[in-house]
């Protein structure tokens, strides 16, 4: 695992501890030698994980649409900064720079990239290891609404055990390190490397 792709909130959130999560995970990267790939943007959590991971000396990859960088949403000090057509394309780029993704709290974007990166594992488009940051609690009930996906059978419990949960930065970490990545078996034809 050298690069692992953060979605996280383009706000702070009610609770101090989203922030400060952001901010160790950042930190815990830049330790790790893991490059950051994250949206790009310098505010809410987004740019909390960007600057902490930049301020210990980490690398940090930002991908973003050319409409939000117009509107002067970019994190200019990123390592690397690439603008992209579209919010399609953004999310295709950086499944492909990954080797593993984590979810922060965070509003629709977020859910939406988690899930669509979930679905991409579902049917094999990539077999990269993909976790969940529950800073305070945030995600306990989407844990126990996926669970209800299971016993309803929907989703497979195989699939659901897939998606790794921890409750600091140092955990979930450790967890995503700990899973080793399994070849896609569509990955030569799929959206993500098409980009």
């Amino acid at each position: 695992m050298k690069s692992v792709v953060v979605f996280c909130g383009s706000r702070h959130g009610e609770k101090p501890q989203y922030a400060e999560a952001a901010h160790a995970l950042g930190t815990q990267l830049a330790q790790r030698g893991l490059t950051l790939i994250y949206g790009g943007g310098r505010v809410g959590l987004m740019g909390e994980v960007a600057l902490a991971a930049l301020h210990a000396g980490g690398n940090v990859v930002g991908v973003i649409p050319s409409f939000m960088s117009e509107r002067e949403l970019a994190l200019r000090e990123c390592t690397e900064l690439i603008e992209v057509d579209s919010m399609h394309t953004r999310k295709a780029r950086m499944a492909q720079l990954a080797d593993a993704f984590i979810a922060l709290p965070g509003g629709f974007g977020t859910f939406d990239e988690l899930f669509e990166i979930l679905t991409w594992s579902q049917i094999g488009l990539h077999g990269k290891p993909v976790g969940i940051l529950n800073t305070a609690g945030y995600y306990d009930g989407l844990r126990q609404f996926l669970g209800t996906t299971v016993t309803e059978g929907f989703v497979r419990a195989g699939e659901f055990s897939k998606l790794q949960f921890a409750d600091t930065p140092a955990a979930i970490l450790d967890k995503l390190a700990a899973t080793p990545a399994l070849p896609g078996r569509w990955e030569k034809a799929d959206l993500v490397n098409k980009t």
